[in-house]
């Protein structure tokens, strides 16, 4: 299963959210979630303070070492948590622009924001896991070009406008969103990938990263993030502009089952004090948002965590 919790550090969100929002955490076990537990996880959540919830957008996992898995459809899944819901912002952790046809992802994307009145944050990427592109029967090849493609259609249909593209790889004729979604919804790139970011920097409102590509630790969240300010720059945009999103691996038990801890990746674990203290750091070095990657994931995690929330409220 894949479930995120986040939480907004510095100033407001690409949304709006106040200060301090805390976005629930990513994770995957080899176990399956029913629907029903993904609804007591999503209210605990806004229940205790966190500020969103996000899934991850793939289909399926396997010679990785561990037991094959996949969760389930994550837009299905994003639809059902937007209705039992009321305030908590939602989004795929990051929804791979080649697994549909970019009209039609948008027009799923301005589905759910409609449904959530008006919650949905986009993430894409250009995807990575190629076992789950073969097993489906999906192009893995080109994908920095499938995704140039499919993120101008997206972008701009998203922003109101009739689209014509006659690309090698996509292609749509007039397109337009019908009904007129009640507002642009905010598109979040998650990438660390050179040519993906040139595509999407001048665009996005907010940028994220996984752990491992900063080490999880602040020092690590600083230096990437000044590469990302130059990036920035050479996109033309002012770095101000655009939202600092990072995951964050927090281990609050050790499971067999669930996630393991990559090397050069320590988690931050300990007291809730101790999450809390790390979380301040981290908003320190310039993130806006820390997107816990929680293990385990559970409904008493969540509450555990929502301690850590009251102290950075505090």
């Amino acid at each position: 299963m894949g479930i995120a919790l986040a939480v907004t550090l510095g100033r407001p969100g690409v949304a709006g959210e106040p200060l301090g929002r805390l976005d629930p955490v990513h994770a995957e076990a080899s176990t399956t979630m029913r629907w029903p537990e993904y609804v007591v996880l999503a209210r605990a959540a806004e229940e205790v303070g966190f500020d969103s919830i996000w899934l991850g957008d793939h289909l399926l996992y396997r010679g990785d070492g561990r037991p094959e898995r996949g969760p389930w459809e994550a837009w299905t899944l994003l639809a059902g948590l937007a209705a039992v819901t009321q305030r908590v912002g939602l989004g795929p952790l990051v929804a791979c622009a080649g697994f549909q046809a970019p009209g039609l992802l948008a027009k799923m994307a301005c589905t759910v924001d409609e449904i959530s009145g008006g919650r949905l944050v986009l993430g894409l990427g250009a995807g990575w896991n190629e076992a789950e592109f073969r097993a489906f029967g999906l192009p893995f090849d080109h994908r920095g070009s499938r995704f140039a493609e499919a993120f101008e259609i997206i972008r701009r249909l998203l922003a109101g406008e009739r689209v014509t593209l006659a690309g090698r790889f996509w292609q749509v004729e007039d397109a337009v969103l019908l009904p007129k979604p009640r507002r642009r919804t905010p598109l979040m790139v998650g990438s660390t990938g050179e040519r993906v970011l040139r595509i999407a920097l001048p665009h996005v409102d907010a940028w994220n990263t996984w752990y491992d590509w900063y080490g999880n630790t602040t020092e690590g969240f600083a230096v990437r993030n000044a590469e990302m300010d130059e990036a920035l720059r050479r996109a033309g945009r002012s770095p101000a502009e655009v939202e600092r999103s990072a995951c964050v691996l927090v281990v609050l038990e050790r499971v067999t089952r669930d996630r393991p801890v990559e090397p050069g990746s320590a988690p931050l674990q300990g007291s809730m004090e101790r999450i809390a203290s790390g979380l301040r750091d981290l908003s320190e070095a310039g993130a806006d948002e820390a997107i816990l990657i929680v293990s385990p994931i559970s409904e008493r995690s969540i509450r555990h965590l929502g301690e850590a929330l009251s102290i950075l409220d505090a």
